[in-house]
């Protein structure tokens, strides 16, 4: 697979990446909701930190985790053209283009959306506001949006633990960069022999 088809498949999730998140941006207040169905549905809120909304602590702690993002994107995007260099399986090139695309699309949010939006507490933001943006530089939100709450209800008293508390399955909210990383890491996980063939067989589909 030619570097030229996995960067089309890059530009095509930032794509659609970003347009959703500026869309909702701008047009929705934290925290409001639309529901598709039962099951699905359009959820604004915003991840200061890690997956899960995890959060590193301290002053330094999200510029920390943004330096740690381009840090990886760097070797993520070096591990992309060394796959390409050396002929790599079609499935491991397609993987870690999508893997690739999630990352830089959380990125952009992290780096710039601080400054480039203000903030969406009780109000829709606007693009490059006069005042300035909610945050500065490598201090921005990552937007999130779909929602699957496929089943809510109290869990049966004999599960440990968790018995009879309230429990909803899928809880988080996600974006599009997210899924392209999960599906990316799902596709190695799933076809890992034909992600990474034995060498002898490498060496086969190479001369053919």
């Amino acid at each position: 697979m030619s570097l030229k088809k996995a960067t089309i498949i890059i530009l095509l999730v930032l794509l659609i990446d970003q347009i959703s998140k500026v869309y909702i941006k701008t047009h929705f207040v934290l925290g409001d909701e639309i529901k598709v169905f039962d099951w699905f549905r359009i959820l604004f809120v915003e991840n200061e930190g890690m997956a899960w909304g995890a959060k590193i602590p301290g002053t330094y702690g999200k510029l920390f985790l943004t330096l740690f993002r381009l840090v990886a994107i760097v070797g993520i995007g070096y591990w992309l053209w060394d796959s390409v260099r050396k002929h790599a399986s079609r499935i491991l090139i397609v993987s870690v283009s999508l893997i690739f695309a999630g990352a830089f699309g959380n990125i952009i949010d992290s780096v710039f959306y601080g400054i480039i939006f203000s903030d969406s507490h009780h109000q829709v933001a606007s693009f490059m506001p006069e005042a300035g943006g909610y945050g500065t530089l490598f201090h921005g939100k990552v937007v999130d949006m779909l929602y699957f709450p496929l089943w809510k209800g109290y869990l049966p008293e004999w599960i440990p633990f968790w018995g009879g508390d309230y429990f909803t399955f899928f809880e988080p909210v996600f974006n599009i960069a997210d899924s392209s990383i999960s599906i990316g890491v799902a596709l190695l996980i799933i076809f890992n022999k034909r992600a990474f063939p034995a060498k002898k067989e490498t060496e086969e589909s190479i001369k053919e």
